[in-house]
């Protein structure tokens, strides 16, 4: 037979036909034999090919069957998913005698992962390479193929009991050492009309340097601003001002975080204060989020091994199996507002339980058992450098305890104020949740300035008499949602402070070096609510709030009341607002008005709608706007607006609105764009009105030094991750918009959680004609602040299907693998029929192995030349000698 194409694919036609017709004639015996293990002659598929010896294929009679090797996959863990990397498979014979492939994966990634590797020695000792599964009783390996995955299935009893998203500390990841800067520059040129004033324009720039170096975190956040005129008798002023300076590192064995330098105390308990110190508080988001947050100890007795189910507004929140006997579940998610939980107890003869515990949730409430703390001591940080230093010293703290009460309190403490605070919440079930608590504090201000007598005004006087105060302030909260009714009270507190009460930083501010001393409003009540509420299906849902707060020393009272509603109907949205606010004040003047209160109210009245628009296509989303304000002391603006995304990664959005306003306002418009691109963000605009035009501008991005190089990116969070993907350019992280790699494939993905696990997968449709990635997705645990680095193994090079012919003309075996010896990866490539195999990351020239035994007369290399300027998949064949 003539080795034509038509030939050839004869050929591969009758080994098809050979096989099938093979499988028909077997004899009876041979078809049970088949029920107990497949059995497949690999020398059918060597028919025609004389002389040719067939490869062992045994490792595919089993079903699930490859060949033992290193392969990348997805590893679960009992359904749970552990990470995505390459796994090492052997073939090991059990207690039978029987072999199996089985997975090689290192004790020290077993125990990491939750394994109980101690309590089963057998499976081997730490540091081992490849940990023995099969010492544990009942434990089993399911490797899918097709799916590249891998399923571990072990015994609860032999995995950590931990709680759900929990990550084991040993694989937080301190991150790379590196210098971060974060920018951003903006500015805006103001051009008066017909007279109206003077040009003017200014500039903003905030630089946020940073520096990581193992566990430490060096942050710094450093403004510059300036304004100028064309007016004569104006200055031009810039100003250099630093926010802040800190040293920052976890302290993981206290789930806490140190911090040295510049920063601000919790306001868990008293108000915050900025300061310049020490501090060391608990950081919550080192907890798994099964953890954070407050949620009830649910508690019951099982009769057998039973199914525990907790659903809470209708929506089932968790789910576990419990063995006989009394059982605790403590690692539910909060769910952020509150509801009963109801719990279904599953027995295994089908017979169920039901209980229902009351639940709510309130910021200061803390799980049972769980404290958190904060320890701070150093020095006022003053927002005016005029004010005295003065050492101070914090302490707050707050314990769960059982039947849902948390007690909480603190102290502050510096030779000018001193305070004690102490408090309870409780958690009422069907009645919400509650909190109380109560601060003492003494005081004694630089200035006693503010005092009224026989009805007089306000008036300082006696500027450095020093004396004594002390008071108490009360507060209340309370939070609960209703589900029934669909009402959600988020938050109603109200405070009472009494005459001679005071906060440390109201006290503090009046220790300054001149003699000016600004007016301290001292509050006396405050009450406030947030309360949402669902309407019918389909009827949207209206908000309501209010604050009120009075002063003793100013006598000035303040009032806001709002109403909203908001709805949508196929795509369109829609709201209306209201707010009503009522200030007042009493006046003492020379108009013998003899204490009169003088009241200043407005009301104000918005109404929205955004209807969708397809100007473009469907993947660019436009929006035509309307928005009208009113105002019954101010004007009534009407804005008709247009806006949407372009490019397409929808990194570009922009607007262009018109409007229009009573009382002399006119004629009103403007148009904005914002680019998020690969190295930064860039935004601009230009607006006008009857009195002015402005041209405004901004560039803002980051810059993150690291041992492989520099790389630019858009503006990044306090804790990011840096892609390296070496000579993979362009290629799109999937979920981040604009973020994609360099020239050299690096880039920034600039927000991730601490503590937890962020999954950076790479957009393969993005991926160049002469672009292979083995691993797409890369699993990192960062800590808070850290530069993790997620590296992909990149194949950057020819993709080749070539056809391997030994030198007698026979095509290389089915199965045999192949190698390129330039490769810094240990990538195989099998053979397929006919002696062809798919490669990719080839060099314009270089030399392959080939390899389908262990015999000498079984391998043989491959020298090959690429053809020049050839895009796409390359058709060659190679002499293999």
């Amino acid at each position: 037979m003539k080795n034509t194409k038509s030939g050839s694919t004869g050929l591969r036609l009758s080994k098809i036909a050979c096989f099938v017709a093979a499988q028909l004639v077997l004899p009876a015996g041979t078809m049970i034999d088949a029920q107990a293990q497949d059995y497949f002659n690999p020398a059918l598929l060597e028919l025609g090919t004389q002389g040719q010896k067939a490869v062992d294929l045994s490792a595919f009679e089993n079903k699930g069957g490859q060949i033992p090797g290193t392969y990348m996959v997805d590893v679960y863990l009992n359904n749970e998913r552990m990470e995505t990397r390459n796994v090492e498979f052997r073939m090991i014979k059990d207690a039978q005698g029987n072999e199996s492939l089985q997975p090689c994966i290192p004790v020290d990634d077993l125990e990491s992962w939750g394994v109980l590797t101690k309590k089963h020695p057998k499976v081997g000792a730490p540091g081992s390479a490849c940990g023995d599964l099969t010492a544990i009783p009942q434990a089993s390996s399911d490797f899918r193929f097709d799916r590249q995955l891998l399923l571990l299935s072990l015994p609860q009893s032999a995995v950590n009991n931990s709680a759900r998203g929990w990550v084991d500390p040993k694989q937080w990841d301190q991150g790379i050492p590196a210098i971060l800067l974060n920018y951003s520059v903006s500015g805006a040129n103001n051009y008066a009309k017909d007279g109206n004033g003077s040009d003017n324009n200014s500039q903003y720039v905030n630089l946020r340097p940073g520096g990581n170096i193992g566990g430490w975190r060096l942050r710094n956040y450093t403004t510059w601003s300036r304004s100028a005129s064309d007016d004569k008798n104006s200055e031009t002023k810039d100003k250099w001002d630093t926010v802040y300076t800190y040293a920052q590192r976890d302290i993981i064995a206290l789930k806490s975080q140190l911090t040295a330098g510049d920063s601000t105390a919790p306001s868990d308990v008293f108000d915050s204060i900025p300061f310049r110190g020490l501090q060391l508080a608990s950081d919550d988001d080192m907890l798994p989020d099964s953890l954070k947050g407050y949620a009830p100890i649910v508690r019951g007795i099982a009769r057998t091994n039973a199914q525990v189910t907790i659903r809470q507004n209708g929506y089932e929140i968790y789910q576990t199996y419990v063995s006989p006997g009394s059982f605790e579940i403590t690692d539910m998610y909060p769910t952020g507002g509150s509801g009963d939980l109801h719990v279904t107890i599953k027995e295994s003869d089908g017979s169920e339980q039901l209980l229902i515990v009351p639940y709510a949730a309130l910021p200061v409430l803390q799980r049972e058992g769980r404290l958190k703390y904060s320890i701070t001591s150093g020095v006022y940080r003053a927002y005016d450098s005029s004010i005295e230093q003065t050492p101070l010293t914090e302490a707050t703290a707050m314990y769960g305890l059982p039947a849902g009460f948390t007690l909480y309190g603190g102290g502050q403490f510096s030779s000018k104020y001193q305070s004690v605070a102490v408090g309870v919440g409780k958690n009422l079930g069907d009645f919400g949740a509650v909190s109380v608590d109560v601060t003492q504090a003494w005081s004694t201000q630089k200035s006693q300035a503010w005092s009224r007598r026989n009805d007089q005004p306000w008036s300082a006087s006696n500027q450095d008499n020093k004396t004594r105060e002390s008071g108490q302030s009360w507060r209340i909260r309370y939070s609960k949602n209703f589900v029934e009714t669909g009402t959600n009270f988020a938050i109603a507190g109200y405070r009472y402070a009494t005459d001679g009460y005071w906060g440390m930083q109201e006290v503090l501010d009046t220790y300054t070096s001149g003699s000016s001393y600004r007016v301290q409003e001292r509050r006396r009540n405050r009450a406030e609510l947030t309360m949402t509420q669902d309407l019918w299906q389909g009827g949207g849902n209206i908000a309501l709030s209010a604050i009120r707060e009075d002063y003793w020393n100013t006598e000035q009272k303040m009032e806001s009341y709002g109403a909203s509603y908001n709805n949508s109907w196929n795509g369109i949205s829609y709201g209306l607002s209201y707010t009503y606010n009522r200030n007042s004040n009493v006046n003492y003047g020379a108009d013998n008005s003899n204490g009169k209160r003088i009241y200043d109210n407005d009301q104000l009245f918005a109404f929205n709608v955004s209807i969708p628009l397809n100007l473009f296509d469907n993947k660019h989303p436009t929006y035509v706007n309307y928005m009208l304000n009113t105002s019954k002391n101010g004007n009534t603006t009407n804005n008709v607006s247009v806006g949407g995304t372009l490019l397409e990664d929808n990194n570009l959005s922009w607007s262009v609105q018109q409007g229009y306003g009573s009382q002399g306002q006119g004629n009103s418009g403007n148009v904005n764009a914002d680019w998020r691109a690969t190295y930064g963000e860039l935004t601009g605009g230009y607006a006008y009105d009857d009195n002015s035009r402005r041209l405004n501008y901004g560039l803002q991005g980051g810059i993150i030094a690291h041992g492989d190089g520099i790389t630019f990116s858009q503006p990044f969070g306090e804790t990011v991750t840096l892609v390296a993907a070496p000579g993979a350019q362009g290629v799109n992280v999937q979920g981040q918009t604009g973020v994609k790699t360099d020239f050299r494939g690096y880039t920034v993905v600039p927000y991730a959680s601490p503590y937890r696990k962020n999954d950076v997968t790479l957009n393969t449709e993005t991926f160049g004609d002469d672009t292979e990635v083995a691993i797409t997705t890369q699993t990192v645990v960062p800590t808070r602040g850290a530069v993790v680095k997620a590296s992909y193994q990149t194949s950057v090079g020819g993709r080749v299907l070539m056809t391997l012919l030994r030198a007698n003309g026979q095509p290389v075996p089915f199965g045999a693998m192949v190698v390129d010896l330039a490769a810094k990866n240990e990538q195989g490539f099998i053979v397929g029929d006919a002696g062809q195999v798919y490669l990719t990351g080839l060099e314009q020239s270089g030399q392959l192995k080939v390899q389908w035994g262990s015999e000498s007369d079984e391998q043989c290399h491959v020298n090959y030349n690429l053809p020049q300027n050839e895009n796409g998949i390359v058709n060659i064949n190679g002499l293999c000698q």
